[in-house]
């Protein structure tokens, strides 16, 4: 006989569940926050340079519960310092979602280890911190767990004078597989999402490039640039129990981009 819920809805709400999301002072990361405080979930809204204060207060303002913390992901100590907080403010996180993220564009010739260096460590150095030091907590506590790493476009492509972002979304991509394997016999579920071109303030430059916004448009089957609300569904499915046999997937949400 299956299991089945006695309604599918439920699967998809996030009620007792504390969800950390990095970068969500804006754009995507403010979207994904916001989303998963609206299924339930108690959100710590992580900001890179300042504290996701605005993203807490519209969840605060909506009837959810919401705190704001700030970390520089760019240092080995960021990740550490950020969980610690979160921990001692929540006592635990059950849902992590490793949103932040930064970029740099130059030619390879021309790109310096200092700025490749930077990349690499907030791109994907932080997320295996972050991911780690989340793990061993829910081992500790034999708790199940989900972890969603934005991933990238360029987990698959090659990209354009971007050399480092390129390097930093492949391993993404491959670090959530290698996570997966580990620990879904610990019940903690690790998987990724692939946007492909979305309207935030790291693609500007390309939406103020007339000839590149109009290559981009003219690829995408949806004839759109995706918007953070876009990657909010895909983020709640990959942080419920509706995707608890879901684990070391990377789910493209690109407008038919990597089908064409």
């Amino acid at each position: 006989m299956l299991n089945h819920p006695a309604n599918i809805l439920d699967l998809f709400r996030l009620d007792g569940k504390v969800a950390l999301v990095t970068g969500a002072a804006s754009g995507i990361g403010a979207a994904l926050a916001i989303a998963l405080a609206q299924a339930g979930a108690t959100v710590a809204a992580h900001g890179n340079r300042r504290e996701a204060t605005e993203t807490a207060e519209a969840i605060n303002a909506a009837g959810g519960t919401a705190a704001a913390f700030q970390a520089d992901l760019g240092h080995t100590a960021g990740p550490e310092s950020l969980f610690g907080r979160v921990h001692d403010h929540f006592g635990r996180i059950d849902i992590l979602i490793n949103n932040a993220g930064t970029i740099h564009r130059d030619a390879a010739v021309d790109t310096t280890l200092e700025s490749w260096e930077q990349v690499l460590q907030v791109n994907l150095t932080s997320v295996f911190q972050l991911s780690q030091l989340v793990a061993r907590d829910m081992i500790s506590r034999n708790a199940p767990g989900k972890i969603v790493n934005i991933a990238s476009l360029l987990s698959f492509q090659g990209g354009i004078r971007v050399p480092a972002y390129a390097a930093s979304k492949g391993g993404v991509a491959q670090l959530t597989k290698a996570l997966a394997n580990e620990w879904a016999p610990k019940n903690i579920q690790v998987n990724a999402i692939d946007p492909g071109y979305i309207a935030t303030t790291n693609t500007e430059a390309l939406q103020a490039d007339e000839t590149r916004n109009r290559q981009i448009l003219e690829r995408i089957p949806a004839a759109r640039w995706g918007q953070p609300t876009d990657l909010a569904g895909a983020a709640l499915f990959l942080s419920c129990p509706a995707s608890n046999y879901v684990t070391g997937t990377v789910l493209t949400v690109d407008g038919g981009w990597m089908g064409r």
